[in-house]
């Protein structure tokens, strides 16, 4: 009789499980260094965004953080698949 190959399913589903963690290892990363951005334009007086700020400072202040957080997070989540892709 002959020996069974061992399939290949178990292997291919690690890999894609190793892929999707590297693309949210680079989103993680994005979110951390837009939120240090966003805390850097926001606290220093030099960018003056505090002084733009009128109505209702939270709501607006939280927007531009979510806004430039979401950006870098996704621009580094997008940059890690093509660079993975590219190694692949």
């Amino acid at each position: 009789m002959r020996a069974r190959k061992p399939s290949n399913s178990k292997r291919s589903k690690l890999s894609k499980l190793g892929i999707v963690l590297a693309v949210a290892n680079h989103a993680a990363m994005g979110v951390a260094l837009g939120l240090a951005f966003a805390l850097i334009l926001t606290w220093t007086p030099f960018f003056r965004v505090r002084d733009l700020i009128n109505t209702d400072p939270k709501m607006t202040m939280a927007g531009f953080v979510g806004t430039v957080v979401l950006m870098f997070g996704i621009g580094a989540a997008l940059t890690g698949a093509i660079l993975m892709m590219e190694d692949a």
